[in-house]
């Protein structure tokens, strides 16, 4: 009911400015062409982690033959796809369809785990619609942005975007392409780490604990506040060519930001203010805790999903060095506390969360009253802001390592003598 409540609110905001909102948009996609196919059949198969082999082959086939039909009208009707994806449609329509059979032909706990793997499925949709909602109202109702104390903080990391902007420049359109795809696809990683982590709901008949989609969710419904607090559009707008005439110069990636007082400036109201914190960072954090625990190939795959998607939110200009270090300090305190709730509180965990918050907080309020002095003394605030990170993550691991269950040995038995 929450969900929906909240759905609802951000559906109503969404009209309020003359557009349709996360209900309607994804209502939409049963017909029109979807924004994301790979994310429709992403959550298709979270749905499908509570369904048998046999279940699955029907879904994956009602879907494609689904998408065939679609496929086939939209060309006799000479009506092609020019924005989106030309499929996806049939996963939803899967969806909905298993939803309507819980309902209407099972009981008990077999209807209750359909209908979770249903609300697994679209979580993840409404996560992405509830995002773009976000994004949009981020825009309307904050007509300043605090890029230029941004600029000046990042000079004490070294000016990361700058400097990543220009490496992959020089990797030409190939290297442009793959980090794009890289960046863009992050949902469908995910899902690949949480599918690996849900294996075994359809053997079990129930749901693990903790999973990675509870994190992701999570990080995707806080984050969007912090933009309405400190509004940020990022250094390829603020300062390079993508912001038009409200740039304050063309200067990114080639010339670092000059030093000088910062002040709000104005900024138009199309540009999302979606920097701070840099939630493809959270994200690819999350993908990469949650898939240490997976097989090699798992781990590997998690490791340069998180290296690949902060080269590329830096070489593009999507964000600052100073998001990505408050995305990190954002994501660990986020999933310390769903471990937290998900074994019981303790006070490792209550610390750890207190902390976390604590040093998030900080990070903020010195980007904004201290960036000046950041820029000045690149050499004191750059390893302090290193240090708050890497303490937060010296606190995680430590702390989550207490919180592995501990193997039981099994007492080795002495051979004893016969009896004569």
């Amino acid at each position: 009911m929450v969900t929906l409540a909240f759905l609802v609110a951000l559906e109503i905001a969404a009209r309020h400015y003359g557009l349709p909102g996360p209900v309607t948009t994804q209502a939409q996609e049963a017909i029109f062409a979807p924004k994301s196919g790979f994310l429709l059949y992403a959550s298709m198969g979270l749905m499908m982690v509570v369904l048998t082999w046999r279940q699955r082959f029907i879904a994956v086939g009602v879907a494609a033959g689904i998408d065939i039909v679609i496929a086939l009208v939209r060309w006799v009707a000479d009506a092609p796809v020019t924005e989106g994806h030309p499929f996806g449609n049939g996963a939803l329509w899967v969806i909905v369809g298993v939803a309507v059979i819980a309902v209407t032909r099972r009981t008990g706990r077999e209807r209750i785990l359909l209908l979770k793997g249903v609300g697994l499925g679209l979580l993840l949709v409404a996560g992405r619609k509830t995002g773009d909602t976000w994004l949009l109202i981020t825009s309307k109702t904050r007509p300043d942005v605090l890029d230029q104390y941004m600029g000046n903080a990042d000079h004490a990391l070294g000016n990361p975007s700058w400097v990543a902007g220009r490496l992959i420049e020089a990797t030409g359109p190939v290297g442009a392409r793959f980090l794009d795809y890289v960046y863009t696809q992050l949902a469908v990683a995910a899902v690949l780490v949480a599918l690996y982590q849900l294996r075994n709901v359809a053997t079990d008949r129930r749901f693990p604990g903790h999973h990675l989609v509870r994190t992701f969710l999570v990080i995707g419904l806080l984050g969007p506040a912090i933009y309405m607090i400190f509004p940020v559009v990022g250094p390829i707008f603020a300062f390079g060519a993508d912001g038009g005439h409200w740039a304050v110069a063309n200067l990114w990636p080639d010339t670092p930001t000059p030093i000088g007082t910062p002040h709000h400036m104005p900024f138009d109201e199309i540009t999302p203010r979606n920097c701070m914190p840099s939630l493809h960072t959270a994200w690819a954090t999350a993908i990469f805790i949650h898939s240490r625990k997976g097989p090699k190939f798992l781990q590997y795959a998690g490791a340069f999903w998180l290296v690949a998607t902060l080269a590329a939110t830096l070489g593009f200009g999507y964000h600052y060095g100073a998001d990505l270090v408050a995305g990190v300090v954002f994501t660990l305190t986020i999933e310390t506390g769903m471990r937290a709730l998900e074994r019981g509180w303790d006070r490792s965990g209550i610390q750890l969360v207190a902390y976390g918050t604590a040093v998030f907080a900080l990070l903020l309020v010195s980007y904004r009253y201290l960036s000046l002095e950041m820029a000045h003394y690149p050499w004191v605030f750059g390893p302090l802001l290193l240090a708050a990170m890497g303490s937060v993550i010296y606190g995680y691991v430590r702390t989550t390592k207490r919180w592995e269950p501990k193997a039981v040995t099994v007492p080795k038995l002495e051979p004893q003598p016969e009896m004569a």
